[in-house]
């Protein structure tokens, strides 16, 4: 908006009209630099943060590799002794017990006292343990299939030949195991498990063992269909999906392609199933792709706030379960971002129904239900009525408002819980409201949910 303030009207309604104008720019002008001090923010997080900041483990023992060398090599210089201990020695762990023990006995010469030749008897043992190695060995099964015949009518009679995982291949299902588990495992590529066995005297190319790959997933495909099967019988799962690049043959560069999870974990109330997982690759997040993977799926599906799934509620046959923990990521990123006193006090009524699932952690599924019911509803009804008499008084545009609008959509008209303390989701640490790496592992999961017909129910 530009003005002469040498040529302003003299008139009080054109005056008034020209201030209104000049509060709305800047009112606008205002959410638009907080919304865009808030992604710089947490751009600046995502590139030098705690997240970035945290050296991956396997990087670091990289790094100290050579330093650890380099100081047992300048202590085995020094002196030798049996009864020296290092600091090192002092704190090592026990070797476990399910390790097998080769018994060495190292006895002395004579049982005679070498200072007054009288007779020497056991007062105790001293016992050492050292960890030793077996190197893998690569041996031939040799089957043998005798051969009958029949004097009189000269028929031949031979036991049926065994059937073989790979048909006409060499590899019997332990090396088979071998070698997926050192490929996806141990992230052992193919051409290097070949030189390996190079070693041992054994030519394997890595066409062969790429073709003993594919085999044996041939073979765990009937395992994966049973398992997947099962998993979708039951009435609660957890979804979610993550982008993974794929080779894209002919274009030089890779594509991003999606790899779907479905969760079943029921240990935090107490459920029947035991923890089960499948994984299913779609070549993108069209909402196609879950429904057809949930197709025959009946009952609470925890997801996060992507719109693929809500077609699924349409159905009548799936109640979407929305993340307690995504809508307080949102004020966290707020609260981290500027400090915003409503995002902190948001934080803080979420912390206190963490508390509550601190509390209720461990009881049967009737206490924990009563518990949501008497101390988790009123919470959340307060901070629903809270939200709404704030949200009028920010700027549509702010990422305070896009965290207020997120929170009130999934709970409309009541919130319920359902825990969701699952290895498969990340943790978050402690952050400014005072919630502790405890309290949010407690209730990270938790979920508002929201049936097809848009009312929400408690249940555990």
């Amino acid at each position: 908006m530009r003005f002469d303030l040498d040529d302003l009207p003299s008139e009080p309604a054109l005056l008034q009209h020209l201030i209104r104008d000049m509060a709305a720019a800047v009112e606008h002008r205002d959410g638009e630099i907080e919304r865009l001090k808030s992604i710089i923010k947490k751009l600046q997080r995502a590139q030098f943060g705690r997240r970035s900041e945290r050296l991956d483990p396997d990087q670091l023992a990289l790094a100290l590799e050579e330093i650890d060398s380099d100081l047992a090599r300048e202590e085995e210089k020094g002196p030798h002794g049996e009864k020296q201990k290092t600091e090192r020695s002092s704190r090592r762990k026990p070797l476990p017990d399910h390790l097998s023990r080769e018994e060495v006995r190292l006895d002395i010469e004579s049982t005679i006292c070498s200072c007054c030749g009288g007779a020497l008897h056991v007062i105790g043992e001293s016992v050492s343990e050292m960890l030793d190695w077996v190197p893998a060995e690569l041996r031939v099964i040799r089957t043998t299939r005798p051969k009958y015949a029949c004097r009189t009518c000269e028929t031949v009679t031979q036991a049926p030949a065994a059937e073989r995982p790979i048909a006409g291949g060499l590899a019997t299902p332990a090396l088979l195991a071998q070698v997926l588990v050192s490929k996806y495992c141990d992230h052992t590529p193919l051409y290097r498990q070949s030189q390996i066995f190079a070693r041992h005297g054994v030519d394997l190319p890595r066409s062969t063992l790429a073709g003993w790959v594919g085999g044996a997933c041939w073979w765990l495909e009937a395992l994966h269909e049973r398992l997947a099967r099962n998993l979708f019988a039951s009435d609660h799962l957890f979804a979610d999906d993550t982008p993974v690049p794929v080779l894209d043959p002919g274009r030089g560069r890779t594509k991003t392609g999606r790899l779907w999870v479905y969760a079943r974990e029921q240990r935090a109330w107490g459920g029947p199933e035991p923890q089960a997982a499948v994984y299913l690759y779609a070549p993108d997040r069209k909402a196609e792709r879950p429904a057809s993977h949930l197709e025959h799926f009946r009952g609470v599906l925890h997801v996060d706030g992507y719109v693929g799934f809500d077609p699924l509620a349409d159905k009548g046959n799936v109640v979407l379960a929305a993340c307690w923990s995504h809508t307080r990521r949102k004020f966290y990123e707020v609260a981290q971002a500027a400090n915003a006193p409503i995002a902190v006090e948001a934080l803080r009524r979420i912390g206190e129904l963490y508390a509550v699932e601190a509390d209720v952690h461990g009881q049967s599924p009737a206490q924990r239900l009563a518990a949501r019911r008497r101390r988790s509803k009123p919470i959340v009804d307060a901070l629903r009525a809270w939200l709404e008499a704030q949200l009028p008084l920010l700027t549509g545009s702010s990422t305070l408002a896009e965290a207020i609008r997120y929170a009130l959509v999934w709970s409309d008209p009541l919130p319920a819980r359902r825990p969701r303390r699952s290895g498969h989701q990340p943790r978050r640490a402690r952050d400014s409201a005072g919630c502790s790496r405890k309290e949010e592992s407690s209730l990270c999961g938790q979920r508002w949910r929201r049936s097809s017909m848009g009312r929400a129910v408690f249940a555990d």
